[in-house]
């Protein structure tokens, strides 16, 4: 089963006990937070959970999976996301 976010939304506003409409709109902000946080370059640290970590891709050779053809790839960044030794443990007893 895939968590949406209307999932969360669901969760929270039956664990915390706030309003849904209130519950929504703290997903979305935290969510807004996390993607800001990133688009600035910055890594999330989520304690227990993981952390989401920014990295730079230089520009390489790919290949265009149709033709065969070598292209350039241009530089980017990337998210990538590091669990948390507590999570591993309770994913992996």
């Amino acid at each position: 089963m895939t968590v949406t976010k209307e999932t969360i939304v669901n969760r929270v506003y039956e664990q915390v006990g706030l309003s849904k409409s209130k519950s929504k709109e703290v997903v979305e902000a935290l969510v807004e937070i996390i993607k800001r946080t990133l688009e600035k370059g910055e890594n999330v640290l989520i304690s227990g959970f993981g952390k989401f970590v920014v990295r730079n891709k230089a520009k390489r050779k790919g290949r265009n999976p149709k033709t065969g053809e070598q292209i350039w790839l241009r530089p980017r960044r990337v998210v990538t996301f590091k669990i948390s030794g507590v999570l591993k443990k309770k994913l992996n007893p």
